[in-house]
């Protein structure tokens, strides 16, 4: 008997990216074993701390030193408002590995080259420096450049949620998790220019979304549809709607993976 590959695919969202370690904590209470990550944008940072070997609850507790402060500053370029620089330092800070071949779980972080116009997918090299470049929401945070002379943005350019990029990983079945799907109303305004920024930019890769051809096996949606991506001191909220959401798809799970459980 063989066990088959269980990949996770996760996808942008700004701040809506805390629903991920809610879909985490309740995949890790039922021993879903993840075998291979992708993430792009929130979806980068979360699986890539996963991948390091940080269990769910220690995502959270990082996720909840996260403010605007440590995730940007003013860039002073025409590139972008901001820099995201900030956020590959807490990385280096916080995550146990610093090499993407050293993660204990195979990983690819996704963005996209401005100046080739192609996907990138980063499975080598310095992790806070992809994770970096896969969360450079155009327009918001200036782009990355990389060791190869890339000129690097959000992968939510054309990979909103990379499930094709996980399968092609080996994976035999994908869970994803969609923080677009939910729609980009919110019953707030933004009142800050960031906010501005995240609010426009998120409607543009949900765009990106709704065309994306190829579904995951599972989708998981949290209903975050009320919260902004901006909205960093809503992590608790954001943690709980993932952990909802994983809850009612943990039986469709658990079945599919019993039934790929041999060859």
């Amino acid at each position: 008997m063989t066990r088959k590959k269980v990949g996770l695919a996760l996808s942008g969202g700004g701040a809506r990216g805390f629903s991920h370690i809610g879909v985490l904590k309740v995949l890790a209470e039922h021993n879903i074993q993840i075998d291979l990550i992708a993430g792009t944008s929130a979806g980068s940072f979360v699986g890539g701390a996963l991948a390091s070997g940080l269990s769910p609850a220690r995502i959270e507790e990082i996720g909840n030193g996260i403010g605007w402060l440590n995730v940007l500053r003013p860039s002073f370029s025409m590139k972008g408002a901001f820099s995201n620089a900030p956020i590959g330092r807490y990385i280096k800070e916080n995550f146990p590995v610093a090499k993407i071949e050293e993660l204990m779980i195979p990983y690819a972080a996704v963005a996209y080259d401005l100046l080739n116009r192609e996907t990138v997918v980063v499975k080598e090299g310095d992790l806070a420096t992809a994770i970096r470049a896969s969360c450079a929401v155009p327009g918001v945070f200036t782009p990355v450049m990389d060791e190869h002379g890339r000129m690097l943005v959000d992968g939510g350019v054309v990979a909103p949620m990379p499930t094709d990029i996980v399968r092609a990983m080996g994976a035999d079945i994908v869970i994803g998790v969609d923080l677009l799907a939910c729609g980009a109303s919110f019953h707030s305004k933004p009142r800050t220019t960031v906010g501005i920024l995240f609010q426009s930019a998120m409607t543009l890769l949900r765009t990106a979304s709704d065309a994306q051809a190829t579904k995951p096996d599972i989708t998981i949606e949290p209903e975050i549809a009320h919260l902004r991506p901006d909205q960093i001191s809503k992590r608790i909220e954001f943690v709980r709607l993932g952990e909802d959401a994983a809850r009612k798809n943990i039986d469709a799970i658990q079945e599919l993976v019993r039934s790929i459980g041999s060859t």
